[in-house]
């Protein structure tokens, strides 16, 4: 495979250094802005095009990382050129392939969803950690299992997703990453309160924090649930209820502890959590 990539911002970078890296031929860059393709390609020991339809010409697969809602507009735009038989990819967790590439099908191109489930928040370094990474591949083609075999042997690990659960795979990313900051925000907001700086909020809340991340991953959410809620302490969860200061923040919490109710019963089928579930808005039915 001969890899181009249009775009040349952090995913761009970090996926063309890893495959020049790894014996994976990278043709090179072409970006709206040159400087962008010439760094990239400097990078990389690759070329930067002069123009989109050159790099077209020189690669099989043409990779499109841009943000998510330039993918179809810059696909439009390769389409007056020859795609026969070549492979479009592009790097969103939220798109499908068939979502970014409208009617690339009838133009005779593989068209792919190669997701890295992994935070790429250096284009210097980031490559680096790519091996051991999971990648989301969804699309349409021959290509899937040529994608599976280059990725692993690179070091990486996949797993293909049907197209209608591209949208499930994307809310538990961000589930995951994401939504967690609004909680730390909210717990750190509350040690505000309590007289601690930001700073030193983060820093007493880093091995609670770091301690129950790694018992989650070593053991599973269920076994690693502790509190007020699995004890059935409703006497301290309407505390807690008590003290938040906006609606937005208590809403937060009751879905949050919900589920976690939840849990607990599974956890716990000889606990009475009627008093929390009902204190949290919930029902026990």
């Amino acid at each position: 495979m001969n890899i181009g990539f249009i775009g040349a911002g952090k995913v761009g970078f970090s996926l063309g250094k890893w495959f020049a890296q790894n014996g994976v031929t990278v043709t090179g860059y072409w970006s709206r802005r040159r400087e962008s393709a010439g760094e990239a390609a400097l990078f990389t020991h690759t070329t930067a095009f002069d123009s989109a339809e050159a790099l077209v010409q020189a690669s099989d697969v043409i990779f499109l990382t841009v943000p998510d809602g330039m993918i179809s507009p810059v696909y439009e735009t390769l389409r007056e050129f020859e795609l026969t038989e070549k492979q479009l990819c592009h790097c969103s967790g939220a798109l499908t392939a068939r979502e970014a590439f409208p009617g690339a099908e009838s133009l005779c191109a593989g068209l792919y969803s190669i997701h890295p489930l992994f935070p790429i928040s250096s284009k210097d370094a980031a490559w680096r950690e790519l091996p051991g990474a999971f990648f989301c591949l969804e699309g349409h083609g021959p290509h899937l299992p040529l994608w599976e075999q280059t990725l692993t042997a690179l070091g990486a690990r996949t797993f293909r997703l049907p197209s209608a659960k591209k949208s499930a795979y994307h809310c538990a990313c961000a589930i995951a990453s994401n939504l967690v900051c609004a909680l730390a925000k909210v717990s750190v907001d509350l040690l505000a309160d309590c007289g601690l700086a930001e700073a030193d909020a983060l820093e007493a809340l880093s091995p609670l924090m770091k301690a129950n991340l790694e018992h989650i991953l070593q053991d599973g959410p269920a076994l690693a649930l502790t509190g007020p809620v699995e004890r059935g302490d409703a006497r301290t969860v309407a505390r807690h209820l008590a003290c938040l200061g906006t609606a937005e923040n208590r809403r937060l919490y009751e879905a949050a502890s919900l589920v976690l109710t939840g849990m607990a019963e599974e956890k716990h089928p000889e606990t009475n959590y009627q008093p929390i579930s009902e204190l949290l808005g919930g029902s026990n039915q």
